[in-house]
């Protein structure tokens, strides 16, 4: 099986002080670095340098209980659109991703600083759209708990359909500027949506032009059917997790698979799975990096991570006993990934735990940069993935050493880019800019 003149995408997925629960308290690691702009720059630089399509932002809505608040970097969240903005003053190509709730926004809004964001970085916008995952979250927006599961992923498409209608609520001729009869804009190219739906009614049109790119990318990760139908509907990018390439294989047929139903071919969607990468110049160099890591980690911090992982307090539960039997519906699909993995491999808490502590749940790669190129390589050829999101386990470093170590294997192969083709995210990504979908209604706004 091979993948002839194709070119695996590469996302680099900053958080906190890198993916390893541990990270914070590895040597080396900038502690200062979480609120340092200069922080950030660096890691984004490194990124660009290795060519990579993206640098990539989760974002959080709550702390972490009290108890967990001592061990747990996850209690730092800047808020993803304002590093991402300030990043795309300091970078020229690289796509900037930021991660907002459909949950706890409103779509004008969303729309209206996605376009901006757009427009400032000269078309590098990318949307991580996620429903939320956690009650603690519900909390700080008036709520005692999250919305079922159905219910988040029918806002969310509701939620998509009109920041895309507000995108578009501009035609790419609006803008005149004719200085000599006055005309600023053509008013029969600017459109109201008219939105009257379940959660919203938004009327528009929005008061940004039309973004670069057309429509900022949309990144979406859920795996669940729900989540795989609204992505095949909507999105340009699934990040996903997976550990397993055999299992990856299935995920990336079924949704491909799902993709005719909306009118779209298999390469409008790029799958790019989760990776964690520890390198050294032996394996057991980089084996014995990990140890290091992880013998920094409490098992009380392991618990309270899994207990937020499936949205259940488990520290009552024995941490040597199996996982409990426990409700988790109207949980995220992560949830149901952590109840699997433990019985499927008859783990304890302790070692449920550990596991998640690493790279929760996403594929980890320990080796020479050879062997971590090796493996990607064999995953995007068997068409487990069209590339990757990596997730360095501690920050700046870690990053840095897969740029200067794996891309030039990768990119010595043929699968990675040595230059940058276009300007915009789509464009590295392969993407062609999205029709308008008002292009030849004659209404006016």
């Amino acid at each position: 099986m091979s993948r002839p003149n194709e070119q695996m995408s590469l996302g680099a997925f900053l958080f906190s002080f890198g993916h390893h629960f541990a990270a914070w308290r590895y040597e080396g690691t900038k502690t200062d670095g979480v609120i340092d702009m200069n922080f950030y720059k660096e890691i984004a630089k490194t990124a660009e340098r290795g060519k990579m399509d993206m640098l990539f932002l989760a974002d959080g809505l709550s702390l972490p209980d009290k108890a967990d608040v001592a061990s747990n970097v996850s209690a730092v969240y800047p808020e993803a659109t304002t590093v991402i903005t300030a990043l795309a003053g300091v970078t020229e190509r690289i796509g900037l991703a930021a991660t907002l709730s459909t949950t706890f926004n409103e779509p004008f809004n969303v729309a209206r600083r996605f376009a901006t964001l757009d427009h400032l970085s000269g078309g590098r916008a990318a949307w991580n759209v996620v429903t939320s995952t956690k009650n603690s979250d519900a909390r700080n927006f008036s709520g005692r708990d999250l919305p079922e599961h159905g219910v988040r992923y029918e806002r969310a498409e509701e939620f998509l359909d009109i920041v895309t209608g507000l995108w578009d609520s501009w035609e790419d001729e609006a803008l005149l500027f004719d200085k000599a009869s006055g005309a600023f804009a053509d008013p029969s190219r600017i459109h109201q949506i008219s939105h009257e739906g379940t959660a919203f009614s938004v009327k528009g049109p929005l008061n940004i032009p039309r973004p670069p790119q057309g429509k900022p990318v949309i990144v979406e990760a859920g795996t669940s059917p729900s989540g795989q139908r609204l992505a095949a509907k909507t999105a340009d990018v699934v990040f996903t997790a997976c550990e397993d390439k055999e299992e990856a294989r299935r995920f990336y047929a079924g949704l491909k698979a799902q993709l005719p139903e909306f009118e779209r071919e298999p390469h409008e969607l790029k799958v790019m799975p989760g990776v964690l990468t520890f390198i050294g110049d032996t394996e057991s160099e980089a084996i014995e990096k990990e140890a290091e890591l992880s013998e920094l980690i409490s098992p009380d911090a392991v618990v309270a991570n899994l207990s937020r992982m499936v949205n259940v307090d488990l520290s009552g539960y024995p941490i040597d006993g199996p996982f409990p039997d426990i409700p988790l519906k109207g949980n995220s699909s992560r949830a149901f990934m952590v109840a699997d993995l433990a019985r499927q491999r008859n783990l304890t808490l302790r070692q449920l735990g550990f596991h998640f502590s690493v790279a929760r749940g996403h594929l980890v790669l320990r080796g020479t940069p050879e062997q971590i190129a090796d493996q990607m390589e064999d995953w995007f050829v068997s068409k487990a993935c069209d590339g990757f999101n990596v997730m360095p386990p501690y920050l700046p470093g870690g990053l840095g050493e897969f740029v200067d170590k794996v891309v030039p294997l990768l990119q010595r192969r043929g699968v990675f880019r040595t230059e940058y083709a276009g300007r915009t995210l789509r464009d590295h990504l392969g993407l062609n800019r999205p029709a308008n979908r008002f292009r030849r209604l004659p209404a006016p706004y």
